[in-house]
């Protein structure tokens, strides 16, 4: 396998190993040290969703995974991993909480309102972790900013969740074929007729999906971006704060511009049905054309993709401009992904130093490199790691990068990209194209409390309130006449809608929980 070398700083430091809370000698490989007490192992269980990484959807016993195992080691934890797939996260998390079969440390999206969380933190089923922080957690608190602390804490100051951040909120990006597009003879597209023109030009290339569609519109909705649409984001009209899917005009434009994909066959057929697992599948065995993903991942997929298909390449381009002149896709919040600790739990002080390992030297020695002497060795103060070079290596790799580091700053793995020249070229790209683009808008926080009144008229993170969602993709397939769109926001409106708006209004003026757009 080929190796890679990089010198990095202090390798000295980084491989010694270093207690759960950043500090101490504790050793974790279970040799006590002379005139003290071994420290006892920290056992709680832990719900994470999947990722829609293969290796860990198809993993027949994810406890008994030697990436764990290693973890647990290296921790002093005994780990009782409940894996959630990520096609059906959000129920999942609904029927565990409907069931109270909730485990020590519960993963969730940001803010401390969101729906997976269904009321359980107002409820008290999670418990304030500021005192925890104070004796077990100061690495997290000194490396974790403050912007991340914030989305996790309520109106009180109880912090009740540990994040992971993203320094660069602009993490999604518009991916496209590169060898493809090379054969149209066709440049880079920029606007929104530039991107349809290209999917013609591909669809006659025989490119099974010109457009790689998602149900629901999650991760294929740059279009929404285009025309600045994007459901869980509020906007100024008139002297009311409403959310932007309520501008008829460019709502209207942007289901148009589905409509006529799917009219022409650019976007398959049956797109709305299209899980991710599917949608993921499809673009490594080289059916799509252009799709939207995390910027990230373009590396491992990219490797991916070329075993299937020899000659394929992946690039990252700008997103499609609309009217006016801008577009990107959802510009996500300072925490994806944030950990509760249950209150019910047995030892929450190891656990909370479980998390403050997570920000050392030697976690990050771990997640990027993994274990010395199979994965990388050190000579001379320099690290050569034996990169993955088939796809299930580079899904296993994915792994444990992402999945299992759970607090870092998640944008991109900058000790793994700075070894290539295509990981600096990544990340130079997260610094020009990706950083000038990206829609926003108003947010709430906590979340206006009318969504919390009817499930029918709520955004779910990236989509559509489910009222609005029915309509629009009916328009999509031709049901119903895009015409039509403003009797559904007023069919929203009458549901609870109306409450929506006169609380975001309230609120806005106010400048009650108000969080400005950074675009």
């Amino acid at each position: 396998m080929k190796r890679w070398m990089l010198t990095m700083v202090m390798v000295g430091v980084s491989l010694l190993a270093v207690s759960m809370n950043g500090c101490s000698s504790s050793n974790k490989g279970g040799e006590e040290q002379a005139g003290e007490s071994p420290e006892k192992t920290t056992a709680f269980s832990i719900s994470f969703r999947s990722g829609n990484i293969s290796y860990a959807d198809n993993h027949p016993n994810i406890n008994d995974d030697k990436w764990v195992k290693k973890l647990e080691e290296l921790t002093n934890t005994d780990l009782n991993i409940r894996l959630m797939q990520q096609k059906n996260f959000d129920s999942q998390m609904i029927q565990m909480f409907a069931i109270n079969d909730i485990p020590d440390v519960v993963q969730a999206s940001s803010g401390l309102t969101n729906p997976q969380l269904a009321g359980s933190v107002e409820a008290g089923v999670f418990m304030p972790l500021n005192e925890l922080l104070e004796q077990y957690g100061q690495d997290l608190l000194k490396k974790v900013p403050k912007e991340a602390w914030e989305k996790e804490t309520d109106a009180k100051g109880n912090i009740y969740a540990i994040p992971e951040w993203l320094s660069n909120p602009s993490r999604r990006a518009t991916w496209i074929r590169a060898d493809l597009l090379e054969q149209t003879g066709l440049p880079e597209p920029k606007t929104v007729d530039d991107f349809l023109n290209v999917m013609r030009a591909f669809k006659k290339l025989g490119v099974e999906n010109p457009y790689m569609g998602r149900e629901d519109f999650v991760y294929s909705d740059m279009f929404f971006g285009s025309y600045d649409t994007f459901a869980n984001f509020f906007m100024k009209q008139g002297d009311q704060i409403v959310p932007k899917f309520m501008n008829i005009e460019n709502m209207q434009k942007t289901i148009q511009t589905y409509k006529t994909m799917f009219d022409e066959g650019l976007i398959n057929k049956e797109f709305v049905t299209i899980n991710p697992t599917k949608f993921k599948n499809d673009i490594l065995a080289g059916k799509a054309g252009i799709w939207n993903m995390n910027a990230n991942l373009l590396i491992q997929w990219d490797q991916q993709l070329r075993e299937q298909v020899p000659t394929g390449k992946m690039k990252l381009i700008a997103s499609p401009t609309g009217p006016d002149g801008k577009g990107g896709l959802r510009l996500v919040g300072t925490v994806p992904r944030a950990y509760l600790i249950n209150k019910n739990a047995k030892d929450p002080a190891g656990i909370v130093k479980f998390f403050n390992w997570m920000v050392s030297d030697e976690a990050e020695m771990f997640f990027t490199f993994g274990i010395e002497g199979e994965n990388y060795t050190v000579e001379n103060g320099n690290i050569n790691y034996n990169r993955p070079k088939t796809a299930d290596e580079v899904d296993e790799e994915t792994f444990r990068q992402i999945l299992l580091w759970f607090v870092q700053d998640t944008t991109y793995n900058k000790g793994a990209l700075s070894l290539t020249p295509e990981g600096k070229d990544l990340m130079k790209l997260y610094d020009t194209v990706l950083a000038n683009e990206g829609r926003d808008g108003i947010q709430f926080e906590p979340q206006v409390k009318g969504y919390q009144k009817n499930p029918d008229i709520t955004p779910g993170g990236d989509k559509l309130p489910p009222v609005i969602l029915t309509h629009v993709i009916n328009m999509v397939y031709g049901k119903k006449p895009i015409s039509d769109y403003p009797k559904v926001v007023e069919e929203w409106l009458q549901k609870g809608g109306s409450d929506v708006v006169k609380e975001a209004t309230e609120r806005y003026n106010n400048n009650d929980g108000v969080i400005l757009s950074r675009h």
